[in-house]
C-alpha cells in the first residue's frame, strides 16, 4: 500500500520544514513538494509536526525484580510506546548468574515473539563475567545483532559486578566495536546506608532516598568514566538523575573523552519532595531515585550542551499491590515506574513549550541519537528517503491530561497523574502501516519484530 502524508511540518534532528511524504511497503519512498505520485491514501497532515519514530533506549517489559514482574510485557509495553509516538523499543535481557548471554537472550526474545506491536530490540545486561561469556561477545554482537551491554555498579549480591569484571567486558566489547553501559550507582555505599537506616527503624519511602544520595552516583559515575578511558570502549551511562554526575563526564571532556549519556523524564520534572508523602511516595521508588530541583536545571542545561544525548524512561512499573509489599520495609517496594507512553509529549510540553529545548534538540534526543548510539541508523532515527517509515504525526496544540485513567500501560497508577500536557500523538505509522489513528490500534498483536543493530555511529 501507499501513502502520501500532506503539508506536514517536517523536524528532524537538524531540519523543520514543510513537504510531503511519500510511503511505499515499509519505507520512504520520496519527500518533497508536488509529488508526481499516485497514492492509495492520502492523509492531510495541514498544521500538525511530524516526527521520526521515537526510539526508547531504556525499558524493562515482562522482567522478574524483588518477588514480582513488572507489570507491562511486549505486548503492552510496545502497544503504550506506540500510543505516545515510539515505534521501537530497547529491552534489557539479563543474564542470569550461572548462565549465558545467549541463554538470557533467548528467554527475553521468547517473552517478545509474537506479543510486540512495536519494533523491538535488547541490550544484555552482564551479571557474572568469566571466560565463557568472554567467548560468546563476538558471536552476540556479529550474528544476534546485539551491540550494546549493561553493568551495574549497585544490588550487591545480585546484580553487581566489581571493577576487574567491568574492565574485561569493557576490553572485549571493545574489540568488536560493541558498547559498554552502567547503571553508576555505588553498591557498597548503598549498601552501608540501607543496613544503617533499617537498624535504626527507619523503614518508609523516604529513607530510599536518603539511602542512595547524590554521592553515590556521582562516585560511581566517574569511576565508569576512568575505566572507559583506560579501555577506550564506547560508554554509555544510563538513567543519570543529579548535578554530581554529569559534573564526571563535563570533566571528562577536559581530556577529549567522550561518555554518552542518558537521563529520563521523571528525573526532568519531578524531584525528591515526592517522597515525603507518606507510602504513597512508593510510585516514586526507583533507583535512582529522583533528586533535587537544582538537578533537574542542570539536566536541561545538560540536554541542551549536548552532554546528554538521549532521553528513555526506563519504564519499569509494578502494580500497586506489588508495590505494598514493601508498606513496612522500603527495601521491598520493587523498584520502577510506569512512562513508556508519554516520553514525547512531555519532552515536548515540558521542554519545546517552555523554550528549554528546541524542537531539533526533541527529535535528537528521543530518536536521531539513539539510532546512531545503538546502531539503528538510517534505517531508524530519521525521516529520509529509503528509511523505515516510522513517522509520528503530532498536533502541538491538543492538550490534555495524564491520568491512570486514561493512559495505555498496565499499571493503575501513573507516575504524572494529573498533569496537563500541551501537544498529543495523533497518527503513528510503523514501516509503512498506520499503527496508532485518534487513540485507536489500527496493527495487530505481533506485528512488531525484532531488529538486529550495527557499532554505533
Amino acid at each position: 500500500m501507499s501513502i502520501l502524508i500532506k503539508n506536514g511540518r517536517i523536524i528532524s534532528a537538524s531540519d523543520d520544514y514543510i513537504a510531503d511524504i511519500y510511503i511505499e511497503g515499509e519505507t520512504i519512498s520520496a519527500i518533497g513538494k508536488d509529488l508526481d505520485v499516485k497514492p492509495d491514501k492520502v492523509i492531510d497532515a495541514s498544521g500538525k509536526l511530524i516526527f521520526p519514530g521515537g526510539i526508547d533506549p531504556h525499558v524493562h517489559l515482562d522482567m522478574p525484580f524483588m518477588g514480582a514482574f513488572s507489570s507491562d510485557d511486549h505486548e503492552t509495553g510496545t502497544r503504550a510506546a506506540l500510543f505516545g509516538g515510539t515505534t521501537m523499543v530497547i529491552d534489557y535481557a539479563i543474564q542470569t548468574r550461572g548462565d549465558s548471554l545467549h541463554s538470557a537472550l533467548k528467554i527475553w526474545k521468547g517473552r517478545a515473539n509474537g506479543k510486540a506491536y512495536g519494533d523491538y530490540s535488547f541490550h544484555i545486561a552482564i551479571t557474572d563475567y568469566n571466560e565463557n561469556v568472554k567467548a560468546e561477545l563476538q558471536d552476540i554482537i556479529e550474528k544476534e545483532g546485539i551491540t550494546s551491554f549493561k553493568t551495574f555498579m549497585a544490588y550487591k549480591g545480585a546484580l553487581m559486578i566489581d571493577d576487574k569484571q567491568m574492565l574485561g567486558i569493557m576490553n572485549e566489547v571493545k574489540k568488536y566495536d560493541g558498547l559498554v553501559a552502567v547503571h553508576a550507582t555505588n553498591g557498597d555505599m548503598i549498601e552501608y546506608l540501607v543496613e544503617k537506616y533499617k537498624s535504626e527503624g527507619k523503614l518508609t519511602p523516604w529513607y530510599h532516598y536518603l539511602s542512595q544520595p547524590e554521592i553515590t552516583e556521582a562516585e560511581a559515575t566517574g569511576r565508569f568514566v576512568d575505566l572507559a578511558y583506560l579501555s577506550g570502549v564506547n560508554s554509555y551511562v544510563v538513567h543519570m538523575t543529579c548535578e554530581g554526575a554529569l559534573n564526571k563526564v563535563r570533566e571528562a571532556t577536559v581530556r577529549n573523552q567522550k561518555v554518552l549519556v542518558e537521563t529520563c523524564p521523571q528525573y526532568l520534572l519531578l524531584d525528591a519532595s515526592l517522597y515525603k508523602n507518606g507510602f504513597e511516595a512508593a510510585k516514586w521508588v526507583m533507583s535512582p531515585p529522583l533528586r533535587e530541583k537544582k538537578d533537574r536545571e542542570t539536566l536541561w542545561a545538560g540536554i541542551k550542551q549536548g552532554l546528554i544525548q538521549s532521553v528513555g524512561t526506563d519504564h519499569c512499573p509494578f502494580m500497586w499491590n506489588d508495590k505494598l509489599k514493601g508498606e513496612n520495609d522500603f527495601t521491598k517496594i520493587p523498584n520502577g515506574a510506569p512512562g513508556i507512553e508519554h516520553r514525547i509529549e512531555l519532552l515536548y510540553s515540558e521542554g519545546v513549550k517552555k523554550d528549554r529545548i528546541c524542537l531539533n534538540k526533541l527529535i535528537e534526543v528521543t530518536s536521531t541519537n539513539v539510532a546512531k548510539i545503538f546502531g539503528l541508523f538510517p534505517q531508524k532515527g530519521t525521516i529520509a528517503v529509503g528509511s523505515d517509515a516510522d513517522i509520528v504525526i503530532f498536533d502541538p496544540e491538543e492538550k490534555h491530561t495524564i491520568s491512570a485513567d486514561t493512559h495505555h500501560h498496565r499499571c493503575d497508577y501513573s507516575a504524572y497523574e494529573g498533569l496537563e500536557v500541551t501537544g498529543k500523538t495523533k497518527t503513528v505509522f510503523l514501516r509503512g502501516e498506520v499503527a496508532i489513528d485518534n487513540d485507536e490500534v489500527k496493527v495487530g498483536k505481533g506485528y512488531g519484530k525484532f531488529i538486529k543493530r550495527g557499532v554505533p555511529l
